[in-house]
């Protein structure tokens, strides 16, 4: 079969690679009829170059028609129509029942300290060939693929593989409240999904930023107050400001992640791993790897007190000074608390009294400004595994 495969920085290749076959009860054999390119993938080009091999398939977004299944699989037949999300999980380990597909402990990858496996994105994940291929064998069948019916073309179910749970979980993160703010740095394609769906989710002010002329375009187009950062440079936080009240957005979602413009010190680190094997490069960027943080920082720069932050780009530095590699990959949810019970200012105070569950519990009190991290989360709910 035909397949893009990797073979080094900036070197991927169109070419033929062995058919996969089943390899265990649980796999199923897709024929590939549609398969998105991720932003992820372009880490992979260049700066997550030392954790791939050569001759690596790539590619985590695709739907296709199952051919083959393996005998524990009882749910899917041959010529089923399905979509895959992008994180192999079984479905009923303790992280699957809570939610955290990408947390999966059948899957996870223990000997790299990462999470579950994904398709076609690294060694630290797996080195599962990925789905930018004629045909995908799929592990752990028996939950990963969704049903959708036939008819109605790929692209009206292929972003349930990544970019539409993707951009819906960071917007349940950024905890955007009914009208409020949000600004979206970085307005590929889930960064412009991420501002469809907080205006769905019933934001009223939706302001996305971006340097590419097309994408401020597409999103001009969908109702979206667009900056571009390319014109504006150092005065994009006093435009927002304008937009928001003065007080800056209820929350910024960072849809740029590692690569971001503006870090030249960090992009020579990036620049400076071509000059060492593989092998090296990678044991260093697992202990002192780093991110180009601008996005970071202007998203801390531009979130009201209070606000939260919501990080969707993917990061993979260990010195930022914070191991951004794994508060990422576990997917951590951190709490700033500046606490003013002290001084009697919350009603818990003025109260005496600590307010408590229906059960009768404890309650913790919200925290000052949250930043939310995560390892994007598949695609439906473990309760349904079929799309209408």
């Amino acid at each position: 079969m035909k397949a893009a495969v990797w073979h080094g920085r900036r070197d991927v290749r169109v070419e033929e690679v062995p058919d996969p076959r089943i390899e265990a009860p649980n796999d199923a054999i897709v024929r590939v009829t549609s398969s998105g390119l991720c932003g992820s993938d372009l880490h992979l080009y260049e700066v997550l170059a030392p954790f791939m091999q050569e001759g690596d398939v790539l590619g985590h977004e695709p739907m296709g028609v199952v051919e083959e299944v393996g005998a524990g699989i009882t749910d899917l037949t041959p010529g089923d129509r399905v979509v895959m999300p992008f994180q192999i999980a079984c479905g009923h380990c303790v992280m699957c029942e809570d939610g955290l597909q990408t947390q999966c402990e059948t899957t996870q990858q223990r000997d790299q300290g990462m999470g579950a496996a994904l398709f076609g994105y690294t060694h630290l994940y797996g080195g599962i060939p990925g789905a930018q291929a004629e045909y995908l064998r799929v592990p752990e069948a028996q939950y990963g693929p969704i049903k959708v019916p036939a008819g109605p073309p790929d692209d009206r179910f292929v972003y349930l593989s990544d970019v539409l749970p993707t951009a819906w979980q960071a917007v349940e993160y950024a905890a955007i409240p009914p009208g409020g703010s949000v600004v979206v740095l970085g307005l590929g394609p889930i960064g412009d999904m991420c501002c469809r769906v907080a205006r769905l989710h019933g934001a009223s002010t939706v302001i996305g930023v971006d340097l590419v002329p097309e994408r401020l375009e597409r999103a001009r187009l969908t109702g979206v107050d667009v900056i571009d950062l390319a014109s504006m440079g150092d005065d994009v936080v006093d435009a927002v400001r304008q937009m928001t009240g003065g007080r800056g957005p209820d929350a910024v979602i960072d849809a740029v992640g590692m690569e971001a413009h503006g870090a030249p010190v960090a992009k020579l680190g990036h620049q400076m791993t071509r000059l060492l094997p593989n092998n090296v490069a990678a044991s260093m960027m697992q202990r002192v790897g780093m991110d180009r943080l601008a996005a970071f920082y202007l998203a801390i720069e531009l979130v009201r007190r209070g606000g939260t932050i919501s990080l969707i780009g993917v990061y993979g530095g260990m010195t930022d000074p914070l191991p951004m590699m794994t508060l990422f990959d576990k997917q951590i949810q951190l709490g700033w608390d500046r606490r003013t019970c002290a001084g009697g200012s919350t009603p818990c105070c003025r109260s005496r009294s600590i307010p408590q569950t229906p059960s009768g519990s404890t309650r913790s009190r919200p925290t000052t400004c949250r930043s939310r991290m995560h390892r994007r989360p598949t695609t439906c709910s473990r309760r349904s595994r079929t799309a209408a």
